[in-house]
């Protein structure tokens, strides 16, 4: 966790945002030999990627582009599946990417002769943790600096408006959702929201500029129908989208985002201990959760679902956390895998402004369903004379 060796070329977590084109610049004019590696994990399109690759080679940078999207929509299923919420029950989308990043780029990173690996985290925070405690699990034998814990870095960059002017200088291609002000984080799962204006609890959320999402009054006229299809505890359709989870999330965040279903305003307790403000947007896992809860209910005894509960709430605190290749986790997901595993059937939902509604369903579980009225009534269940 200190400097990089002085020859040795570093691995550098590449998003486009704000602070982590700082670091690239850092590094150069610290004349430290750094490889750019960026991830697409959904977060942006193909055009907005392009530029960034090319304002990043045009500045003399070496960039690796790495499609990231099947593994970030693996994990945007575990987080359904495994209902890994945090606090307000909002989704761990930030938490997730971190760990799709640092499992899938660290090891490329290591193949590729890099013996340190960088990220442009800022110091103290969520993800400042989550990089260090994932990084320990996948490679223990690279070295990590963190530059903004660093007094030289901070020197150079006291605040996002020198970051800003350092980025423009150099021509780099910001991604749209960043600025000195404010900051998105987002990839196929969900997106987070930062800025200080946003941080006071007095600002109503509706100053939010949503990255993809309509407000639900911008929505339609009309609702939406839609059919989310589960096989074995998993999506397997959302609309005719097919089984594959990139294209199934694509269709679900196309239909929350359309239809004003995405938010979550939070104040979250945080890793360090504090709380803070969190907006959170997260269309297709909003829309989705619905089907999947139905599901649930239908196919789960009250054990079961009990069970089922107090797991996903240790599984959303391991996931915040970074501590989802822990043993207690990993033990909570082959639980729920068991409860889950044989969880079939159908949901129809209606979208429309904010609200999803369950229209229909069709489930095969472990539960028998009770038909009192198709039963008789006044006597579906039998008296006892005593």
């Amino acid at each position: 966790m200190g400097q990089a060796d002085d020859n040795a070329r570093v691995g550098l977590f590449q998003s486009g945002g704000l602070s982590s084109l700082a670091v690239g610049v850092w590094l150069r004019e610290t004349s430290t030999p750094a490889k750019h590696y960026l991830a697409d994990i959904g977060q942006s399109d193909r055009a907005n990627m392009d530029a960034l690759v090319s304002s990043l080679r045009s500045s003399g940078d070496e960039v690796v582009v790495v499609d990231l999207r099947a593994p970030m929509a693996s994990m945007a299923s575990d987080l359904l599946r495994y209902r890994a919420r945090h606090d307000g029950g909002y989704w761990n989308t930030t938490g997730a990417s971190r760990f799709v990043l640092v499992n899938e780029l660290v090891p490329l990173m290591r193949a590729d002769g890099c013996r340190t690996f960088v990220h442009g985290c800022v110091g103290g925070g969520n993800d400042q943790r989550r990089f260090a405690r994932y990084g320990v699990q996948v490679a223990p034998e690279m070295s990590l600096v963190e530059p903004w814990t660093d007094p030289r870095a901070l020197g150079r960059f006291p605040d996002r408006h020198a970051m800003l002017a350092a980025v423009v200088e150099h021509g780099l291609h910001l991604d749209p959702g960043s600025a000195a002000d404010r900051s998105t984080d987002a990839n196929l799962a969900g997106i987070s929201h930062e800025s200080a204006e946003l941080e006071d609890l007095q600002t109503p959320v509706t100053r939010l500029r949503p990255r993809w999402s309509r407000w639900p009054w911008e929505g339609p006229d009309e609702p939406e129908t839609v059919t989310v299809v589960f096989r074995d505890g998993r999506v397997a359709d959302v609309g005719g989208s097919g089984p594959d989870p990139v294209e199934w999330m694509t269709r679900a965040n196309e239909i929350g985002a359309r239809h004003g279903v995405w938010l979550r305003d939070v104040v979250e307790r945080r890793i360090i201990g504090t709380v803070c403000r969190g907006i959170y947007e997260a269309p297709g896992l909003e829309v989705l959760e619905h089907a999947w809860t139905r599901v649930l209910q239908a196919s789960l005894d009250a054990a079961g679902r009990e069970l089922y509960d107090r797991l996903a709430a240790g599984l959303g605190t391991a996931l915040y956390e970074a501590r989802w290749l822990e043993p207690a986790a990993q033990a909570a997901r082959d639980a729920i895998d068991r409860i889950v595993g044989e969880v079939n059937g159908s949901v129809t939902l209606s979208v429309h402004r904010g609200v999803v509604r369950a229209e229909g369903m069709k489930a095969a579980g472990h539960v028998t369903q009770q038909t009192r009225f198709g039963s008789g009534g006044n006597r579906w269940s039998q008296v006892v004379a005593v």
